[in-house]
């Protein structure tokens, strides 16, 4: 496979995965949508969905890595370095514009809850106050997650980065093994059709198990991109981005996906 067909492939399923992945968390979450309160089960099942029709939309131009720890992964078993950048590159900018589709999905759903008083205490409020208060008032709430970011990133229910980093790589130590044990094209290089109805289902399989203590992100564009366009998007009293918890949804994938592959040379190559 080319270059471009590589980036392409990468962008335009990626972008698919953030969409509809993305979307089922507005749709449980957000003020005036059907689904809201929909649960926990919705969100796993939705991710899940997510990943097939995203793998098999992207697997026949990039082979639907959609994951730069599924990338490194690769990488690290068959020892190609040369087209990780590609990947990599694809998958955060598809990350980004399927970040953005769900806010234009859900822009009067995002209009509603960051302006209702009960949701965003003193929403109203803070538009009739003083350009300086103002000022500190978005500062101090810009120190933390804020109400909607959820929807576009992850985060812990008990801050702890060293547990929280365990829990990514652990999650992402269970995806990355199924991937290479079971859901490898014929060339090796990418997910196959059976292969990505597996890791669909052991994707589900990681957010009813493993998902609870910080939202499994198990893949690090699917976290940064959104969390970038979080911080550039024009909402409404958003607050902050969480940068501070940010490196944990990079890194633990990334560690994972680097011990799964080292283990499968090991054991089954």
């Amino acid at each position: 496979m080319s270059s471009s067909d590589i980036f392409i492939g990468e962008t335009i399923g990626t972008a698919l995965l953030i969409l509809l992945g993305g979307g089922v968390v507005a749709a449980v979450t957000l003020k005036a949508s059907k689904a809201r309160n929909a649960g926990w089960l919705a969100i796993t099942f939705g991710w899940g969905f997510a990943v097939l029709t995203a793998v098999y939309v992207s697997a026949p131009l990039s082979g639907a890595h959609l994951n730069p720890a599924v990338t490194l992964a690769l990488t690290i078993k068959d020892g190609e370095w040369s087209n990780l950048p590609i990947y990599w590159g694809g998958q955060l900018l598809g990350a980004m514009i399927g970040a953005v589709l769900v806010w234009v999905t859900y822009y009067g759903q995002f209009q509603a809850h960051l302006t209702d008083p009960e949701i965003v205490p003193g929403a109203t409020a803070l538009r009739s106050k003083s350009a300086a208060t103002r000022s500190k008032s978005i500062e101090a709430r810009e120190k933390g997650a804020g109400p909607v970011l959820g929807i576009f990133s992850t985060g812990p229910e008990i801050r702890n980065a060293v547990m929280n980093v365990a829990t990514e790589v652990i999650g992402t130590f269970v995806l990355v093994i199924a991937v290479l044990t079971q859901g490898l094209n014929d060339n090796g290089n990418g997910l196959g059709i059976v292969g990505g109805l597996i890791t669909a289902l052991v994707v589900v399989a990681i957010g009813l198990s493993l998902g609870g203590p910080t939202g499994y992100a198990i893949n690090p564009a699917r976290d940064l991109g959104p969390r970038i366009v979080h911080a550039l998007l024009p909402l409404p009293n958003k607050g902050g981005s969480d940068w501070s918890y940010a490196w944990v949804p990079v890194i633990g994938p990334l560690i994972g996906a680097a011990l799964a592959a080292g283990l499968y040379n090991v054991a089954f190559a």
